[in-house]
């Protein structure tokens, strides 16, 4: 069953020299239980398109809809808070917090109390595999691949089922880039989860059940590999 459907969806900003049409009617499906690579050139519109599934921006034309709920009406702050996490290539944790605190952080602000918010961080570190001396190091005592780890685990922890990534292992060596694509697996495969990942590695890419390729704003080919 697709969690995310998008119809004809098009998207343009303005820039201090012209319009830049980004995405350009562009419709698919992603399901729960799949790793998506979104590929292709730099400007072809990849990091937008996962703006636009992540609602942090809204199609000029054409509808987003998660579970068939159209995102534009919807909490866009709530879907993110709790049913979409979104993880960067530099990571964004809190530098003054450790490992289990970047982790808890969210969950107490959505109002979940200080001993519930630490079973979940504790829970969603382990599932990424981080050992426990890692929960009380801050961000600079640790490696960039456990810096990803604890971001992803920040995202799971929320609870809900989709994870989109740009560029997530845009930072991290060969070693650390491999750990992070099994996570990425695991999280599709074993935990049901829908990962939808920009990518410019071929690793990556090859990696994954789907490999989307784009190209001035549009979907060129879907291919199940």
């Amino acid at each position: 069953m697709e969690q995310i459907r998008v119809e004809h969806i098009s998207y343009s900003y303005q820039n201090q020299y012209q319009k830049i049409e980004a995405v350009k009617d562009i419709s698919c499906g992603f399901e729960a239980g799949s790793l998506y690579a979104i590929v292709g050139e730099s400007g072809s519109g990849k990091s937008t398109f996962l703006s636009l599934l992540a609602g942090l921006d809204t199609p000029d034309s054409g509808r987003v809809l998660i579970e068939g709920k159209d995102l534009s009406a919807m909490d866009r702050d709530a879907y993110r808070r709790k049913q979409a996490a979104v993880v960067y290539q530099a990571f964004h944790l809190l530098p003054l917090l450790t490992a289990l605190e970047n982790v808890m952080y969210p969950l107490e602000l959505q109002g979940i109390s200080r001993k519930e918010a630490m079973q979940h961080a504790v829970k969603s570190l382990e599932e990424v595999g981080l050992d426990q001396k890692i929960f009380r190091q801050y961000p600079k005592m640790m490696s960039g691949g456990e810096q990803q780890r604890v971001a992803i685990a920040r995202a799971m922890a929320a609870g809900g089922n989709i994870l989109l990534a740009d560029e997530p292992t845009g930072n991290l060596d060969s070693e650390n880039e491999e750990h992070i694509v099994q996570l990425l697996l695991k999280l599709a495969h074993e935990m049901d989860y829908v990962v939808i990942v920009v990518t410019h590695n071929p690793m990556v890419a090859s990696s994954a059940d789907v490999k989307m390729t784009m190209k001035d704003g549009r979907l060129l080919s879907i291919k199940k590999q």
